[in-house]
This record gives C-alpha cells, structure tokens and sequence, in this order.
C-alpha cells in the first residue's frame, strides 16, 4: 500500500472536538463565509460534529477592513503564511483569488497537513495535478466546489453521485457576466458595448471584464468539469477560448428570426475519432441555442449545466452562479465536509485521471455552423458555393436568402461536419469575388 494510501485511514480528532479554520482573503466571499459561520455556530456544530472556530483572517491590509465582522472580532491579520501553519488550523480555507501567490499559499497549507478549501477556478484548472498531488501525499482534502458555478452543485455530483457511471458529454452556462449582457441584447436589441456598459454599472462586471467576455473564466470552468467528468487531466490551456465581444445585434437578431438565442456555452465532450480512438474534448464559445431548449431560457447571471450519462441519462443543474452568498454557500459546504473529516476520520474522494485520455485538437470536433453573408445578387452564386461546400464534404441543412436591389444576404447552415473542414470552407468561401463579406459565423448547438 503507498502512503497515499496509508494517509486516507487517518483517525479523526473526535466528536465533539473543535476545527479550526483560518480564511485566506476577505473580499465579497470571504465575508459572507465568516458572517455565516458566526450567526450560525449552532447548527456548524452539529453538522460538522465539533465547532468551527476561526483562528485568523488573512488580508493584504487590516487598516481596510475596520469596523468589520473580523475587525471586531479580532481575527485580521497580514501575515498569512503564519496564520495557516498554526498548529490548531485545521482547514485553509482560500478565497483571495488570482493564481501564483494563492498557489503558494495552498501548496504550503496541503504540505503543512491542512486540508484547503478554495473557490478558486483558475488557480485549480492551472494547477490541479499539483495540488491533488500534495493532498494525497499529505492525506488531507482538497474541496472547490464554489470553483465553478458557485451554489449550483456540479463538482460534488461529478466527484460523487457520477462516481458509478460513465458521463459523456457536459455543456452549460458557467459564466453570469456574459449570459447577463447577450440575454440583455436579446430582450433589447442592444448593442454589445451598451450591454456591457450596463452589466458593469449593475456590478454584473468588473472594471476589466477581459475574464468574463473573452472566455477565459468560463475556460477554467470547462477544464475543471471536463477533467472531473472525464477521469482525465484537462488545464486551461488544453481549452479552445471564444468570447463574446464580436458579437452583434445583428447577430442576436438573425438568431431570433431563426427562433434561437445565443449562449457562451462551455462544452466538455468524449468521443472517438475518424480512427476509433477515444478523446476529450473542451471549448468555450457563442453558441446558437435553440429556444426551446432549456439553455435559451437561463437569464440574467444565472448558470445552468447539462450532464449527459450513460445510466443516469440527462441531468440539469440550475441557479445562482456568482455572487457573494451563492458561492459562500458552495464553499461552507466544502467546509463542513472538510470538517466532518478532521472529526471523525476519512478523507472526501481526491483527483481521478486513471483514463488519461488524449486531448484533442479543437480541429477534430464534429460541430455545426451559421453563417451569415452578404453577397452578390445574380445568378450562380448559389450554386458556385454550395460547390464549395460540397467539395469539403460539408452538408447543408439550410440555406436562407434575402434579396436586395445588388447585394443579397445569404445565410447558410450545416449539418455537423469536423472544425477543421467548416473552417477551411469559409476561408475558402471569403475568397469568391461574388462574396462580399461574412459578417459572423456562430456555431450551433446540437441536441
């Protein structure tokens, strides 16, 4: 037996016995996290088996945080590198944010013995072999639930309920900052920029939104789901990224005439290739979603999360996905299991990759375009793309046109056809003279 695996059969510290917790960062999550472990000590206690007790709250300036919770308590403190390798901490819980000096902290915290709770995506899709790697060795947990989707809970079923079954394929809303501003454009008509400048002033976004409306949240999302799902590592960088600025309100617009909506969907899937070889896939990007299906009607910040299983079939996960509350939820439930471990022994379920599958290129992913062009009106353009097309080996589900005095809009729509090939055929099709120009190709999501 390794002494990873020696680790996992630690006796716990006894009912009734106190946990100590420092809190590492205390923004609009960790406040809430300590003022809901204060109001409610009671039921803590209960559900935990032995109290929680705060033994310190780490920030980069006391002066800052005066007349807080933590102030009055007289929890603050700037040194957090003590704080987490006092000896009665049990559980850090980490909600400063960003990756290299949380990575530090967290990596100190498992080696010292202390079981971590974060909400941290980026820093888990960065860094997830490292992390579990130091957890087992030291045999404590490693819990991030509120890392993705805040209150909704996805990881935990994914680690757990899912444990017996062979998921397929998750694709979701993950991010509230981009699904507030297209549902925004969708109700309004809007323009891109004047939804974003409203999702910042409404507190939805933040001073620099690049995280949000580039992807790149919702890619560390993807990467978490998909290596859960998967049983396979997936970091951010094996993530295709598309954001949501070059979107328009002609293209919201075109996607209501065609009775869909568009969503920033992350999409995780597992398949085999042309070749039989079973591979990962993850990828963030504007979507078109039919509005019948349950995605169209997520509004707002919300969140949702399809997971498609072999036995369990289609499971949806829906609500809250940011905000202070709804991720201090997800994080104290991470804490209270965290906690129930130090008490009485045994350690939650730790990083699964034994499939180790490749990770493939977004190339080779079967998806379905929108395109949207204008072109000359005259006869034989038609025909001279579908050409194109065909020659690609690229079907055709739809082809609709709108006719003008000299130019024409075209808007054209395949059936699923591998990344690489619908790519080529526009680059291909943006080179024929009677194609004036394509003024946004969406991807479609398949049912």
């Amino acid at each position: 037996m390794t002494d990873a695996q020696n680790s996992m059969f630690k006796p716990g510290k006894g009912a009734g016995e106190p946990v100590g917790l420092a809190i590492l960062g205390y923004g609009t999550v960790g406040s809430q996290v300590l003022r809901l472990i204060h109001e409610n000590a009671q039921d803590f206690l209960h559900r935990a088996g032995g109290p929680l007790e705060i033994r310190g709250v780490a920030v980069s300036s006391v002066e800052k945080h005066e007349g807080s919770l933590a102030s009055e308590l007289g929890l603050l403190t700037t040194d957090a590198e003590s704080l987490l390798r006092r000896d009665d901490v049990d559980i850090v819980v980490e909600v400063i944010g960003g990756i290299d000096y949380p990575r530090k902290l967290v990596l100190e915290a498992l080696q010292a013995g202390k079981s971590v709770v974060t909400a941290n995506k980026a820093l888990v899709a960065a860094h997830s072999e490292e992390l579990a790697r130091a957890a087992d060795e030291a045999g404590v947990d490693l819990y991030f639930e509120a890392a993705v989707a805040a209150a909704i809970p996805v990881v935990g079923p994914l680690r757990r309920s899912l444990a017996g079954d062979q998921v397929e394929k998750v694709a979701g809303i993950v991010n509230g900052t981009t699904n507030f501003i297209l549902d925004a454009m969708d109700a309004t008509g809007a323009s891109y920029d004047d939804m974003l400048a409203e999702a910042t002033r409404l507190g939805y976004a933040e001073a620099d939104p690049t995280a949000d409306v580039e992807g790149h949240d919702a890619a560390s999302k993807a990467a978490i789901l998909a290596s859960l799902a998967f049983h396979t590592r997936v970091t951010f960088e094996d993530v295709y990224c598309e954001g949501i600025s070059n979107v328009t309100a002609e293209d919201i617009e075109a996607a209501k005439q065609a009775g869909q909506t568009i969503k920033l969907l992350a999409i995780c899937e597992r398949f085999r290739d042309a070749e039989g070889v079973e591979k990962v896939s993850a990828r963030v990007h504007p979507t078109l979603v039919n509005r019948d299906h349950p995605l169209a009607s997520v509004s707002k910040s919300f969140n949702a999360v399809f997971v498609e299983a072999e036995a369990a079939g289609r499971l949806m996960f829906y609500g809250n996905g940011a905000g202070g509350n709804p991720t201090a939820s997800a994080v104290l439930g991470d804490i209270v299991g965290a906690a129930r471990n130090k008490v009485f022994g045994g350690r939650a379920p730790g990083e699964s990759t034994y499939l180790d599958l490749p990770i493939a290129d977004f190339g080779e992913v079967l998806t379905s375009y929108h395109i949207d062009m204008e072109v000359q009106e005259r006869q034989g353009v038609l025909a001279e793309l579908a050409k194109i097309f065909a020659d690609n080996g690229i079907s055709l589900r739809t082809v609709r046109q709108e006719g003008g005095d000299d130019v024409a809009r075209l808007i054209v729509v395949t059936h699923p056809a591998k990344e690489s090939d619908l790519s080529a055929t526009v680059q291909q099709v943006k080179g024929i003279e009677a194609v004036k120009s394509i003024t946004s190709v969406l991807r479609l999501m398949e049912d």
